[in-house]
């Protein structure tokens, strides 16, 4: 049996047509071999996102579009900030928000800021609308999930130009749709049923920020990412109006929270 002690006689700058080259060793299966080879072979895609958020909502109502989300920004399991701002306006008519690793947002709004800056420079009287950044987002995720480093996001998009209201998403690997109504990460299994019975086309600007926040406040109670300071965005022809945080008012003191397993059947 050779011994992985063997692995020794690696020089320390290997050849470039050696680096996955494995013949040229013997002891193919020793542990000593893959943590050598490690040291000669760069990784520097994103294994894992670090500060996350949570839940983002969207829906259009007859004046525009409104999206929500909260302000928490998680550390792993941690809710370690609580001042954190994921939304932002990437042009007079359009605003993005997102889930997911906060520095990789913050990555996608400097894309978009020399986006919208490239296109100003044209000065031809036309301005990138949400479709159009839309569209550029899915190749820019697409084209990172091509080199196997994501931006760990999923994005809500929303807008109005020419009084065409668009709503859209876009997942960390371009996967994207158009609907009248959108939740992100546990938000589409929490808030897009409430979604289904209560949305309605015509509904007011006040209907459907209190649809938002009803969506929002089922998310703090079952979602342990969640937190009930919000923010609201409303777009329209206008502009872009992202309201101040804001502490939604919850009730703890339902039984079903007070003695969960009362009446649970068990032999305990």
């Amino acid at each position: 049996m050779r011994s992985s002690k063997l692995i020794s006689v690696v020089p320390r700058t290997l050849p470039e047509s050696h680096l996955y080259s494995f013949h040229f060793i013997p002891t193919l299966r020793s542990i000593d071999f893959f943590q050598s080879l490690s040291a000669y072979v760069a990784v520097s895609m994103s294994r894992q996102p670090y500060v996350t958020g949570t839940s983002v909502l969207g829906l259009i109502y007859e004046g525009g579009v409104l999206i929500a989300a909260d302000t928490a920004g998680s550390y792993g399991s941690t809710t370690r900030f609580k001042s954190v701002e994921r939304m932002k306006a990437v042009s007079n008519n359009t605003l993005l928000g997102a889930s997911g690793e906060i520095s990789d947002f913050q990555a996608i709004t400097q894309l978009l800021d020399r986006l919208i800056v490239a296109d100003a420079m044209w000065d031809d009287g036309n301005d990138l609308g949400p479709l159009d950044i839309h569209n550029y987002l899915t190749r820019v995720m697409y084209n990172r999930r091509n080199k196997f480093d994501p931006l760990w996001n999923t994005l809500i998009l929303g807008g109005v130009k020419n009084g065409v209201k668009h709503l859209g998403s876009v997942s960390m690997i371009g996967v994207h749709y158009v609907d009248n109504h959108i939740a992100t990460g546990f938000g589409i299994h929490l808030a897009q049923p409430i979604f289904r019975e209560e949305w309605k086309e015509n509904m007011t600007l006040e209907e459907g920020t209190r649809l938002l926040e009803k969506a929002l406040l089922v998310l703090f109670y079952r979602d342990r990412s969640a937190i009930n300071k919000i923010q609201v965005a409303n777009v329209t022809e206008d502009g872009v109006h992202i309201s101040q945080p804001y502490a939604l008012k919850s009730e703890w003191n339902l039984e079903a929270f007070k003695n969960p397993t009362a009446s649970a059947a068990g032999s305990w």
